[in-house]
């Protein structure tokens, strides 16, 4: 199952799913592979490595000297190795991926590379650009599945009805197969009426899709990247940490369930 986390909104806690969902999956005992497709490269350092690792996807990708996907995998080490999780990092090069890419007249490189790792990672979890740019329509062609992180702010909600328009034409024209897992609250504030009144927005038009578990606004979750590490290394007893358990859990029983996911046409509508 290759899950992508997608939105085109940056500052939304996509990254920070990205890594907190890999990192429990693989704590509730299921070999996971965390793939940072975002040239940013947080992905990487939140899990205690470096972008300067090579090879990375970027070679994998585009280059001719023969690195093979299996080359590209890398222990988390936040600060210690995380058991059953291994990450495919970014690297600075990954940033002028797009050239050649663009020249390439396939759509299906990442898929490929991903496929190739399936056999050893019954779970894969990629972190995207905060655009839609051809890298992430490439994670878009290779996904079996996509979560949406979605901030509890107006601005957020306003732009998530473009982004499933927009995952509609993906899935027609490039991955039929393509399905939204679902959608989750993040950076939730219980003292703001604000994030009460999106929540109320998501669960009324979105009740199928919309995740349980609420991702709060915790001091612990957004300390953690700074030191290289997840929340659940970082502070596990945190309400952070609690929430993106619970979260993988709900993931768990969506994949065994695949009736709860939803074509991007449903839920548009």
């Amino acid at each position: 199952m290759i899950i992508s986390v997608i939105n085109q909104k940056g500052g939304v806690g996509k990254t920070t799913t990205a890594i907190n969902l890999s990192v429990s999956l693989a704590q509730w005992g299921h070999p996971t592979l965390l793939i940072d497709l975002d040239p940013q490269g947080n992905a990487t350092s939140g899990v205690g490595l470096t972008t300067t690792l090579h090879p990375s996807l970027y070679e994998t990708l585009v280059s001719s000297n023969g690195d093979s996907p299996q080359d590209t995998l890398h222990p988390a080490v936040a600060p210690g190795p995380v058991p059953n999780l291994s990450v495919v990092g970014a690297s600075a090069e990954l940033a002028g991926s797009e050239v050649e890419l663009a020249e390439n007249t396939r759509r299906d490189d990442v898929r490929r590379v991903l496929h190739a790792l399936s056999p050893q990672y019954p779970l894969i979890v990629i972190d995207t650009p905060p655009s839609l740019s051809l890298i992430t329509v490439n994670a878009l062609v290779a996904a079996d599945q996509l979560i949406i992180p979605v901030q509890c702010e107006y601005y957020a909600l306003e732009g998530l009805g473009s982004l499933l328009r927009t995952l509609e034409r993906i899935k027609r024209s490039l991955n039929p197969q393509l399905r939204v897992m679902g959608l989750v609250r993040t950076m939730y504030d219980a003292r703001l009426g604000l994030s009460s009144q999106v929540s109320e927005e998501l669960e009324k038009h979105f009740p199928q899709l919309l995740f349980r578990t609420v991702v709060p606004r915790n001091v612990r979750l957004a300390e953690a990247p700074s030191f290289g590490q997840p929340i659940a290394v970082y502070d596990r007893r945190s309400p952070g940490a609690d929430a993106y358990r619970r979260l993988a859990l709900e993931v768990i029983n969506r994949i065994d369930s695949p009736t709860k996911s939803t074509s991007a046409s449903a839920k548009s509508q």
